[in-house]
């Protein structure tokens, strides 16, 4: 019976080596057509039940209807049911190994009920027809070390909304709808990337996606699976690039979803100071288990190949690779050396990153990393985890406590602007202001700033321009680039009335020619992990709390220099040391893109340098140079 369905002794062995990179094609539900009946065929790893059979809208949800056969010793139920259609609901009803009698989602389905229904639906993703092969050949020629990021991380549920009705409360944009405005937001503004929170399954709106069920199913708030690979799709045409946010740290506890699965902890560990986060309340993965080390490399994959994605940011890492992260004494068990190490999930890093960058040419893997654990995106062959690139988190505190000061007190803190340079080598970074920056009373970026309004947008573009300025592929979250007043809600939209006001539309126009500035001049980026690529003119300027710094490009043409001015005092008479004897011509101000201005580099001592350029700095000046 077993040969006229999928599950053959050679994908048992596979999953059981955690190397089925494809393995969401054989487990999941997909349509099949067996002895010239149509209908879909279904497969479950359930290792320690008893029996597991599928329930759903094509048998009354009877748990006797359609009862799955067990195939091999690894644990996995197969069966096929004729005249199952698209877009039915199903569940897998599971005899657990103590008698327990479960209802559970299926962690491989494609597509799932719209919440508050946590029912998994039958789906088949092939039907969509690709057409941006153009963005797919040339992905494989992009460095993320060499070529601009410039990412807009959003959260597509309160990016825009439609008003609310009585049949539609959300006012949820779909997949579709959401392509487009995206789009000519993006392009507008000139971001490269757009990196996407929430989009695998999860039932509570306010995780914002974090605590995921249906780690395959795009969620069915905004649409099909269809639809989202419409989006993407969409997007490649626009040459934007697409990064999905990825959460392997940990899953929630929902009685649907991967928890006690079976009756048994087979996704988690059993014991809970390995099992379990005490402060999140959520499930810990087991690394070490080759069939759930399987379930998370494949899910990887699925993403990038299925659905042409072009990068994961990879939630917590910091989380997976510390065996006490977050817990106190006699909540966790050390590794075999005693250490607290996970092991088990450095090696699941170096697997998944060497085998999605090595199948992928031009994909992007980038940690989520808190701590300075060292060589997050070293390579694997010289004992790296793997990751492209690493959110910068150290340089997003100082920055922020900095610019949160009022400018009287900036100069006892000057440090805290300049000491990122000293590790900035040290990893391959992104300089991030995300979501987390936004939420739980910690202000909107505007509202960070201090002084009255006026002083907190002068704040706030001074902010930026450093930001630009400063080495490390960038990431703005929504809202931030037009001065959003409140605090971030997943429940609402952005503030997108204040750019009826003319200071956020003047910011927001600020944002964008920054962004084209960054784009332009491959000085901005292309050396960005490269020492020989920036040069401090005066970082220790801490009583005036200026900034000069240069930024070079490989062909030392078109090189760069910055300088920020952080209080409100104007200096009427600036002086800046210069590297050479040259034309330095003015490009960019506070006040965005301005009338090119040469000015001619004279032989007057200043920074310790022979040459200098003189003018006027105002308050809050910004006085980005081209050479």
């Amino acid at each position: 019976m077993a040969k006229r369905y999928k599950f053959t002794e050679l994908d048992q062995y596979l999953f059981g080596e955690s190397t089925h990179y494809d393995i969401y094609k054989k487990l999941g539900a997909h349509p099949m057509t067996v002895r010239k009946k149509e209908g879909f065929y279904f497969a479950v790893w359930a290792p320690n039940a008893r029996s597991v059979s599928v329930v759903g809208e094509f048998n009354d949800w009877d748990t006797k209807a359609n009862p799955m056969e067990k195939v091999g010793p690894i644990g996995v139920y197969e069966t096929f049911i004729p005249g199952v259609e698209e877009g039915q609901l199903y569940k897998f009803f599971i005899e657990g190994a103590h008698g327990e009698l479960l209802y559970k989602s299926d962690p491989y389905a494609s597509a799932c009920e719209l919440r508050p229904g946590n029912a998994s639906k039958t789906a088949d993703i092939s039907k969509f027809k690709w057409t941006d092969t153009t963005w797919m050949k040339k992905r494989e020629e992009f460095d993320e070390n060499k070529q601009a990021m410039a990412i807009y991380e959003v959260h597509p549920g309160s990016w825009m909304k439609h008003p609310a009705t009585e049949e539609d409360a959300d006012g949820f944009y779909n997949y579709r709808e959401f392509a487009e405005k995206l789009a000519d937001y993006v392009q507008k503004m000139g971001y490269t990337h757009v990196e996407l929170m929430g989009i695998a399954e999860h039932p509570f709106d306010g995780s914002w996606g974090y605590q995921v069920t249906g780690y395959y199913a795009p969620t069915s708030r905004y649409g099909s699976p269809i639809d989202f690979k419409y989006l993407i799709n969409y997007l490649h045409k626009k040459k934007i690039g697409v990064i999905l946010d990825w959460v392997p740290a940990h899953f929630p506890r929902d009685a649907h979803g991967l928890a006690e699965f079976d009756g048994c902890c087979i996704y988690e560990h059993a014991d809970p100071r390995q099992g379990e986060h005490p402060d999140w309340g959520t499930k810990i993965f087991n690394y070490g288990k080759p069939e759930v080390k399987n379930f998370l490399i494949a899910n990887a994959l699925y993403w990038i190949e299925e659905f042409h994605v072009d990068g994961l940011r990879v939630d917590a890492v910091a989380s997976m690779l510390y065996l006490d992260y977050g817990k106190q004494d006699g909540q966790w068990v050390a590794n075999q050396y005693g250490e607290n190490k996970n092991l088990e999930a450095i090696e699941l890093f170096r697997h998944l990153n060497s085998l999605v960058l090595g199948r992928n040419k031009g994909a992007v893997m980038i940690a989520e990393e808190s701590t300075a654990w060292p060589m997050v995106t070293g390579s694997v062959e010289k004992g790296g985890l793997g990751f492209s690139l690493k959110w910068n988190m150290g340089w997003m505190n100082d920055f922020l406590e900095y610019m949160k000061l009022d400018p009287y007190f900036r100069k006892y803190n000057h440090t805290k602007m300049n000491f990122a340079m000293m590790y900035a080598y040290s990893e391959k970074y992104v300089l991030v202001l995300s979501h987390d920056e936004v939420v739980h009373l910690k202000c909107s970026m505007i509202n960070k700033m201090p002084g009255e309004l006026d002083d907190k947008f002068k704040n706030l573009k001074a902010g930026y321009a450093f930001m630009f300025g400063h080495p490390g592929k960038k990431l703005m979250f929504m809202g931030q680039d037009f001065g959003q007043l409140q605090e971030w809600s997943e429940a609402r939209e952005l503030d997108w009335y204040l750019l009826g006001e003319e200071r956020h539309k003047n910011l927001q126009e600020y944002v964008g020619q920054l962004l084209k500035l960054y784009r332009k001049y491959p000085a901005l980026y292309a050396m960005d992990n490269d020492p020989e690529g920036f040069e401090w003119i005066n970082g220790d300027d801490g009583d005036r709390s200026i900034f000069s710094f240069v930024r070079k490009s490989p062909t030392k043409r078109n090189n760069i220099l910055v300088v920020c001015n952080f209080t409100p005092v104007a200096r009427p008479e600036y002086r800046v040391g210069v590297p050479k004897k040259k034309q330095y011509k003015l490009i960019f101000t506070q006040d965005g893109m301005c009338e090119p201005k040469t000015y001619k580099a004279e032989k007057i001592n200043m920074d310790n340098r022979e040459y200098s350029i003189g003018y006027e700095l105002p308050p809050y000046g910004v006085a980005i140079f081209q050479y």
